[in-house]
């Protein structure tokens, strides 16, 4: 080799690092970019023009076992005073659940009506929110009435004080009278 080839050679050991390649992120992915956008658009433009297809909320028809208005409004009642009932005992969190569980059940039982038959009418109603909104209005009436009839009467007013009559003074002969 000659001295002029040597030269031509880089020095591998030089201190000067050689330069990176500079990615432009906008150029290379601005296509893949556009990409995900347009297939995003493609999947969610059918779901959103069949979202109105599907079955309203209020077109759902009624159960076979609807509970009627009138005995959904006894039974949520007479369950909000339990739940009172249960709340103010001040027993564990566990222990009330447990309770509340029990006496639920028994409340359902003793009115004749299963807990899916209550959860179904339940969720009809709640579906149907002008009926749910008019039904606790009802509710709110009767606890309102049951509170009011169990509530200590007011104590009667307190006589007005008469000034008693006054007594006539004795007769000049009562002296006389008494002996």
């Amino acid at each position: 080799m000659s001295v002029a080839e040597t030269a031509r050679v880089p020095c591998l050991s030089s201190p000067k690092p050689l330069p990176k390649a500079k990615l432009r992120r906008g150029r290379n992915f601005a296509g893949v970019k556009t990409f995900r956008r347009c297939c995003l658009g493609l999947v969610l433009a059918p779901l959103l023009l069949a979202l109105p297809a599907c079955d309203r909320p209020e077109d759902a028809p009624p159960p076979a076992d609807l509970m009627p208005r009138e005995k959904m409004i006894r039974l949520l009642a007479d369950l909000h005073v339990l739940e009172a009932r249960v709340e103010s005992s001040r027993l564990n969190p566990d222990s009330a659940r447990a309770l509340f569980v029990a006496q639920k059940k028994a409340l359902l039982w003793n009115r004749d009506v299963s807990d899916s038959t209550f959860q179904r009418s339940y969720r009809y109603y709640g579906i149907h929110g002008k009926d749910l909104s008019e039904i606790y209005n009802a509710v709110v009436d009767t606890l309102t009435m049951r509170q009011g009839r169990l509530a200590p009467l007011p104590a009667p007013p307190a006589p007005v004080a008469t000034p008693a009559p006054a007594t006539p003074p004795p007769p000049a002969n009562a002296a006389a009278l008494a002996k």
